[in-house]
């Protein structure tokens, strides 16, 4: 699979093509800013591209506004998205299209190599992954607008594995329990939050994140 990548530190840069090429990826493209970057999406046509939101000259959302505009020419075009702060603005922008095969990480995810090409395979794909930081600010916001205060405790756990894209089975390995009981807190939780039921786990998700932030 073909990856292009923008990091404008060095040794951040340096170790996702590491971590990329040695689970198989072939970089085409690794670069510092954010002209090269559209020019690589653009020219090299990648399978999957792993985007810092802030990129020079701007160092304001240039990484991000970049990847929003290649998923505009290609709708569905596989974005991970990394930042140094949990930024909900932004992770809202990225998701606003509802396509999916999108992914927002925190910088410091990179140093766990499983969990890094977990979530790049994840977007690849077409699922959606988020960052555990930025899933427990969204239930934060929830709770503060009584969206998730009537949820119990292992409801909260679930909902929170489910906005980070983990699928049933993995929830029920996570939290050591049964997969029927996954399914029946999934299904209070749904219910709870006046969502409808759904088999995708992308379009869960989805559902479930566009709630709690909007």
């Amino acid at each position: 699979m073909r990856v292009v990548v923008a990091e404008d530190l060095f040794l951040i840069r340096d170790a996702l093509i590491r971590l990329l090429t040695e689970h198989g990826y072939t970089v085409v493209a690794a670069v510092d800013n954010g002209p090269s970057l559209r020019k690589a999406l653009d020219e090299d046509r990648p399978d999957v591209a792993v985007v810092d939101v802030r990129l020079p000259p701007s160092f304001t959302d240039e990484g991000l506004q970049a990847a929003i505009d290649a998923r505009r020419k290609r709708p569905g075009f596989p974005v991970l998205v990394l930042s140094q702060y949990v930024e909900q603005l932004y992770a809202r922008e990225l998701l606003a299209d509802g396509v999916g095969a999108v992914g927002y990480l925190l910088k410091d995810r990179v140093s766990n190599a499983e969990q890094f090409i977990g979530a790049v395979e994840s977007v690849a794909r077409g699922g959606t992954v988020m960052d555990p930081q930025v899933v427990a600010k969204l239930l934060t916001r929830g709770d503060a607008r009584g969206r998730t205060s009537d949820l119990s405790p292992r409801e909260r756990e679930v909902l929170s594995l489910i906005a980070a894209g983990r699928s049933n089975a993995a929830i029920a390995r996570h939290l050591t329990i049964s997969a029927s009981a996954v399914t029946k807190h999934i299904a209070a939780i749904f219910a709870k939050l006046h969502l409808p039921e759904s088999e995708d786990d992308n379009r869960r998700v989805l559902a479930v994140i566009a709630h709690l932030d909007r």
